[in-house]
């Protein structure tokens, strides 16, 4: 029933752009928090973004600071992942996830969402 459907993916060169959407469907999108991870191969799901149902607070982890931005456009049922100044390091798997709004939202931790998509591909070269 609920599906979350990354799209956006791709190859770029370090110092390339991204705009990953994910879409949203089966569930009342403004009832959610959205995160955004990636998984690298032999590596754990790593947080990347994350924004509050209503989009007033972001949350972002430290190497993604001042290059990714996270937004989400609630009468779509979307959430983006614009990625700018690209490096090799953030070639991942790339997950959007939603976790409902009433709980607490513990952004960094994979295991507090509800849902999550089947991931795109990001892969930047050197």
């Amino acid at each position: 029933q609920v599906q979350l459907v990354e799209s956006g993916g791709g190859l770029v060169q370090a110092g390339g752009s991204l705009r990953l959407s994910c879409a949203a469907s089966g569930l009342t999108f403004s009832r959610y928090h959205m995160g955004w991870f990636r998984q690298a191969p032999g590596k754990e799901r790593e947080f990347v973004a994350a924004i509050t149902w209503n989009g007033t607070n972001t949350y972002y982890t430290d190497s993604a600071k001042g290059r990714f931005t996270v937004s989400r456009d609630n009468a779509k049922n979307t959430v983006y992942l614009q990625m700018n100044s690209l490096k090799p390091e953030d070639t991942a798997v790339y997950y959007c996830a939603a976790d409902w709004w009433r709980s607490v939202f513990d952004y960094v931790n994979p295991g507090s969402y509800n849902f999550w998509g089947q991931g795109t591909q990001v892969t930047v070269s050197s």
